[in-house]
């Protein structure tokens, strides 16, 4: 499959293991690995960084397979999600760094050619979710409203 702008293919993946169960070796147990995606989230933070934590610190591979839900899942049960889904929020703060970079070196054309593949990208994610109705269909990406809302 070609990449979004580039209209190279890329570099392929990994892709998860076949199996169906969780291991035996992990320590935890799904309630404890529950209360740890709660505990994470209460810090702010998203659920690939979540799922990074999990499988790094505490030694859980796949919290799907031990939980039988994903972590976006039990966020939801918690109504500890945001506002904005994480993808379209991380496009989002990429934007505003980019913004700040191009006030100070107004002359990098290629930042801003940069910055208009990026704010393209938001406004075809946003077009999903208003589709699947995980958006409010007035929204719309403004850059001011974007750099209050990643940095508040």
């Amino acid at each position: 499959m070609a990449r979004m702008h580039a209209r190279k293919r890329g570099k392929s993946g990994s892709t998860k293991p076949l199996q169906k169960t969780s291991p035996v070796w992990v320590a935890h147990k799904p309630k404890e690995v529950e209360q740890i995606i709660l505990n994470l989230a209460k810090k702010r933070y998203g659920t690939a960084k979540i799922g990074l934590t999990l499988k790094d610190t505490y030694g859980v591979p796949d919290a799907q397979l031990m939980l039988g839900k994903s972590i976006s899942k039990v966020l939801e049960e918690h109504g500890l999600t945001s506002a904005l889904p994480e993808d379209l929020f991380n496009l989002m703060k990429r934007a505003v760094m980019v913004r700040e970079h191009l006030d100070k070196n107004s002359k990098d054309n290629v930042s801003r050619r940069g910055l208009q593949l990026i704010e393209s990208k938001i406004r075809r994610l946003s077009k999903y979710y208003k589709k699947k109705k995980k958006l409010s269909q007035d929204w719309r990406y403004d850059a001011q409203k974007a750099r209050i809302i990643v940095r508040g």
